[in-house]
Protein backbone atom coordinates (compact mmCIF):
# COMPACT_ATOMS: atom_id res chain seq x y z
CA UNK A 1 0.00 0.00 0.00
CA UNK A 2 1.20 3.56 -1.23
CA UNK A 3 0.50 7.12 -0.79
CA UNK A 4 0.44 10.30 -3.04
CA UNK A 5 2.36 13.01 -1.55
CA UNK A 6 -1.04 14.56 -0.98
CA UNK A 7 -2.29 12.12 0.97
CA UNK A 8 0.36 11.87 3.23
CA UNK A 9 0.10 15.77 3.41
CA UNK A 10 -3.76 15.32 4.40
CA UNK A 11 -3.06 13.36 6.79
CA UNK A 12 0.01 14.42 8.82
CA UNK A 13 -1.49 18.33 8.67
CA UNK A 14 1.73 19.33 6.49
CA UNK A 15 1.79 20.91 3.20
CA UNK A 16 2.97 18.97 0.27
CA UNK A 17 5.80 21.95 0.10
CA UNK A 18 6.87 20.96 3.31
CA UNK A 19 6.96 17.21 2.32
CA UNK A 20 9.01 18.18 -1.06
CA UNK A 21 11.47 19.81 0.91
CA UNK A 22 12.21 16.81 3.47
CA UNK A 23 12.97 15.07 0.47
CA UNK A 24 15.41 17.19 -1.22
CA UNK A 25 17.50 17.49 1.82
CA UNK A 26 17.37 13.60 2.28
CA UNK A 27 15.37 13.30 5.45
CA UNK A 28 12.30 11.78 3.90
CA UNK A 29 12.58 10.03 0.47
CA UNK A 30 9.30 8.56 -0.49
CA UNK A 31 9.84 4.68 -0.81
CA UNK A 32 8.34 4.25 -4.11
CA UNK A 33 7.61 6.52 -7.09
CA UNK A 34 5.05 5.77 -9.61
CA UNK A 35 5.31 5.45 -13.64
CA UNK A 36 4.71 9.46 -14.16
CA UNK A 37 7.79 9.79 -11.35
CA UNK A 38 5.59 11.08 -8.64
CA UNK A 39 6.32 10.24 -4.98
CA UNK A 40 4.22 7.51 -3.14
CA UNK A 41 4.79 6.90 0.16
CA UNK A 42 4.59 3.15 2.37
CA UNK A 43 3.79 2.51 5.67
CA UNK A 44 7.50 2.92 6.93
CA UNK A 45 7.89 6.02 5.42
CA UNK A 46 4.75 7.45 7.18
CA UNK A 47 6.40 5.90 10.46
CA UNK A 48 9.42 7.97 9.77
CA UNK A 49 7.57 11.25 9.31
CA UNK A 50 5.70 10.54 12.37
CA UNK A 51 9.23 10.58 14.09
CA UNK A 52 10.27 13.59 12.44
CA UNK A 53 6.84 15.67 13.42
CA UNK A 54 7.50 14.74 16.63
CA UNK A 55 10.87 15.98 17.42
CA UNK A 56 9.87 18.75 15.23
CA UNK A 57 6.91 19.69 17.47
CA UNK A 58 10.10 19.39 20.47
CA UNK A 59 11.89 21.86 18.89
CA UNK A 60 14.77 19.56 17.60
CA UNK A 61 16.43 21.31 14.43
CA UNK A 62 16.13 18.68 10.90
CA UNK A 63 19.46 18.41 11.23
CA UNK A 64 19.39 17.41 14.61
CA UNK A 65 16.56 14.77 13.67
CA UNK A 66 18.35 13.07 10.46
CA UNK A 67 21.07 12.33 12.48
CA UNK A 68 18.18 11.17 15.53
CA UNK A 69 16.77 8.87 13.38
CA UNK A 70 19.80 7.80 11.04
CA UNK A 71 21.57 6.17 14.32
CA UNK A 72 22.02 2.76 13.34
CA UNK A 73 21.82 2.04 17.59
CA UNK A 74 18.29 3.55 17.50
CA UNK A 75 14.94 1.93 17.22
CA UNK A 76 11.65 2.49 17.19
CA UNK A 77 11.19 2.07 21.17
CA UNK A 78 14.08 4.33 21.89
CA UNK A 79 12.68 7.34 19.60
CA UNK A 80 9.48 6.63 21.34
CA UNK A 81 10.69 6.56 24.82
CA UNK A 82 13.03 9.49 24.27
CA UNK A 83 10.33 11.51 23.03
CA UNK A 84 8.14 10.31 25.96
CA UNK A 85 11.05 11.76 28.34
CA UNK A 86 10.94 14.84 26.62
CA UNK A 87 7.24 15.48 26.49
CA UNK A 88 6.87 14.63 30.43
CA UNK A 89 9.41 16.91 30.52
CA UNK A 90 7.81 19.66 28.84
CA UNK A 91 4.32 18.83 30.30
CA UNK A 92 5.98 19.09 34.05
CA UNK A 93 7.18 22.31 32.91
CA UNK A 94 3.96 23.69 30.99
CA UNK A 95 2.28 22.82 34.14
CA UNK A 96 4.41 24.90 36.43
CA UNK A 97 4.22 28.24 33.99
CA UNK A 98 0.40 27.45 34.14
CA UNK A 99 0.26 27.34 37.55
CA UNK A 100 2.55 30.67 37.40
CA UNK A 101 0.16 32.30 34.97
CA UNK A 102 -3.08 31.60 36.91
CA UNK A 103 -1.06 33.22 40.62
CA UNK A 104 -0.86 35.79 38.10
CA UNK A 105 -4.47 36.26 37.17
CA UNK A 106 -6.05 35.88 40.62
CA UNK A 107 -3.52 38.74 41.87
CA UNK A 108 -4.56 41.00 38.36
CA UNK A 109 -7.79 39.84 39.33
CA UNK A 110 -8.07 41.84 42.59
CA UNK A 111 -5.86 44.62 40.69
CA UNK A 112 -3.17 43.93 43.28
CA UNK A 113 -0.15 43.53 41.70
CA UNK A 114 2.42 43.40 44.63
CA UNK A 115 5.10 41.28 45.21
CA UNK A 116 4.86 38.85 47.79
CA UNK A 117 7.96 41.21 49.89
CA UNK A 118 5.41 44.40 48.82
CA UNK A 119 1.97 42.87 49.92
CA UNK A 120 3.70 42.28 53.16
CA UNK A 121 4.90 45.93 53.54
CA UNK A 122 1.65 47.28 52.64
CA UNK A 123 -1.22 45.25 54.47
CA UNK A 124 1.07 43.42 56.57
CA UNK A 125 -0.32 39.78 58.14
CA UNK A 126 -3.96 40.98 56.21
CA UNK A 127 -4.52 38.81 52.96
CA UNK A 128 -5.87 41.32 50.93
CA UNK A 129 -7.45 38.76 48.77
CA UNK A 130 -9.14 36.63 51.18
CA UNK A 131 -12.74 37.56 50.49
CA UNK A 132 -11.85 37.88 46.55
CA UNK A 133 -13.67 34.99 45.35
CA UNK A 134 -16.69 35.22 47.64
CA UNK A 135 -16.89 39.40 46.68
CA UNK A 136 -16.45 38.12 43.19
CA UNK A 137 -19.49 35.44 43.52
CA UNK A 138 -21.94 37.93 45.31
CA UNK A 139 -21.59 40.94 43.34
CA UNK A 140 -19.12 39.90 40.26
CA UNK A 141 -21.94 40.96 37.76
CA UNK A 142 -22.32 44.34 39.73
CA UNK A 143 -21.43 48.02 37.96
CA UNK A 144 -19.85 48.76 41.59
CA UNK A 145 -17.80 45.33 41.32
CA UNK A 146 -16.57 46.00 37.51
CA UNK A 147 -15.73 50.14 38.89
CA UNK A 148 -13.91 48.47 42.06
CA UNK A 149 -11.72 45.94 39.62
CA UNK A 150 -11.09 48.90 37.04
CA UNK A 151 -9.61 51.33 39.93
CA UNK A 152 -8.00 48.94 41.43
CA UNK A 153 -5.88 47.50 38.40
CA UNK A 154 -4.14 50.99 38.55
CA UNK A 155 -2.86 51.27 41.81
CA UNK A 156 0.42 51.14 42.60
CA UNK A 157 1.83 49.86 45.76
CA UNK A 158 2.17 53.62 46.81
CA UNK A 159 -1.57 53.90 46.42
CA UNK A 160 -2.05 50.80 48.00
CA UNK A 161 0.35 51.93 51.05
CA UNK A 162 -1.67 55.21 51.26
CA UNK A 163 -5.31 53.67 51.06
CA UNK A 164 -4.24 51.61 54.07
CA UNK A 165 -2.83 54.20 56.02
CA UNK A 166 -6.26 56.41 55.30
CA UNK A 167 -7.96 53.27 56.43
CA UNK A 168 -5.93 52.16 59.56
CA UNK A 169 -5.93 56.03 60.71
CA UNK A 170 -10.18 55.82 60.21
CA UNK A 171 -9.92 52.56 62.72
CA UNK A 172 -7.36 54.39 65.11
CA UNK A 173 -10.04 57.40 65.83
CA UNK A 174 -13.13 55.05 65.72
CA UNK A 175 -11.70 53.05 68.31
CA UNK A 176 -11.11 56.29 70.15
CA UNK A 177 -14.83 56.66 69.69
CA UNK A 178 -15.79 54.18 71.30
CA UNK A 179 -13.76 54.61 74.48
CA UNK A 180 -15.00 57.76 74.66
CA UNK A 181 -18.28 56.10 75.06
CA UNK A 182 -19.66 57.96 71.59
CA UNK A 183 -23.23 56.69 70.91
CA UNK A 184 -23.41 55.37 67.43
CA UNK A 185 -26.20 58.14 65.96
CA UNK A 186 -24.45 60.93 67.81
CA UNK A 187 -22.95 63.42 65.20
CA UNK A 188 -19.05 62.11 65.49
CA UNK A 189 -19.88 58.24 64.68
CA UNK A 190 -22.12 59.39 62.00
CA UNK A 191 -19.38 62.03 60.92
CA UNK A 192 -16.77 58.56 61.08
CA UNK A 193 -19.37 56.38 59.19
CA UNK A 194 -19.73 59.11 56.31
CA UNK A 195 -15.73 58.91 55.63
CA UNK A 196 -15.97 55.13 55.85
CA UNK A 197 -18.65 55.62 53.05
CA UNK A 198 -16.40 58.19 51.38
CA UNK A 199 -13.31 55.84 51.58
CA UNK A 200 -14.76 53.34 49.98
CA UNK A 201 -16.36 55.93 46.90
CA UNK A 202 -12.82 56.95 46.51
CA UNK A 203 -10.69 54.22 46.24
CA UNK A 204 -13.20 51.44 44.98
CA UNK A 205 -17.18 52.92 43.76
CA UNK A 206 -19.31 54.93 43.81
CA UNK A 207 -21.22 53.78 47.31
CA UNK A 208 -24.75 55.09 48.17
CA UNK A 209 -26.42 55.61 51.10
CA UNK A 210 -28.54 52.06 50.87
CA UNK A 211 -25.47 50.35 49.60
CA UNK A 212 -23.62 51.49 52.37
CA UNK A 213 -26.36 50.23 54.88
CA UNK A 214 -26.41 46.99 53.40
CA UNK A 215 -22.63 46.75 54.05
CA UNK A 216 -23.20 47.68 57.40
CA UNK A 217 -25.51 44.99 57.57
CA UNK A 218 -22.72 42.44 56.28
CA UNK A 219 -20.28 43.83 59.14
CA UNK A 220 -22.27 42.28 61.40
CA UNK A 221 -23.99 39.16 59.86
CA UNK A 222 -21.14 37.47 58.97
CA UNK A 223 -18.84 36.40 61.26
CA UNK A 224 -15.59 37.05 59.79
CA UNK A 225 -16.59 41.05 58.71
CA UNK A 226 -17.86 40.95 62.55
CA UNK A 227 -14.39 39.35 63.81
CA UNK A 228 -12.39 42.08 61.65
CA UNK A 229 -13.80 44.83 63.09
CA UNK A 230 -14.22 43.50 66.55
CA UNK A 231 -10.53 43.05 66.43
CA UNK A 232 -9.90 46.56 66.58
CA UNK A 233 -12.30 46.90 69.88
CA UNK A 234 -14.88 44.34 70.67
CA UNK A 235 -18.42 45.83 69.81
CA UNK A 236 -16.84 48.01 67.13
CA UNK A 237 -18.77 45.82 64.43
CA UNK A 238 -22.36 46.42 65.81
CA UNK A 239 -21.48 49.79 66.58
CA UNK A 240 -20.29 50.90 63.11
CA UNK A 241 -23.66 49.20 61.34
CA UNK A 242 -25.64 51.41 63.61
CA UNK A 243 -23.78 54.84 63.01
CA UNK A 244 -23.41 53.73 59.16
CA UNK A 245 -27.41 53.60 59.20
CA UNK A 246 -28.17 56.97 61.42
CA UNK A 247 -25.84 58.60 58.77
CA UNK A 248 -28.08 57.11 56.09
CA UNK A 249 -30.63 58.30 57.63
CA UNK A 250 -30.17 61.49 58.62
CA UNK A 251 -28.77 62.03 54.78
CA UNK A 252 -32.00 60.77 53.00
CA UNK A 253 -35.02 61.17 55.01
Amino acid sequence: MSYSVGQVAGFAGVTVRTLHHYDEIGLLAPGERSHAGHRRYSDADLERLQQILFYRELGFPLDEVAVLLDDPDADPRTHLRRQHELLTARIEKLQKMAAAVEHAMEARKMGINLTPEERFEVFGDKDPDQYAEEAEQRWGGTDEYAESQRRAARYTKEDWKRLQAEADAWGERYVALLAAGEPPAGEAAMDLAEEHRQHICSWFYECSYELHRCLGGMYVADERFRAFYDSMRPGLAEHLNEAIAANAARHTS
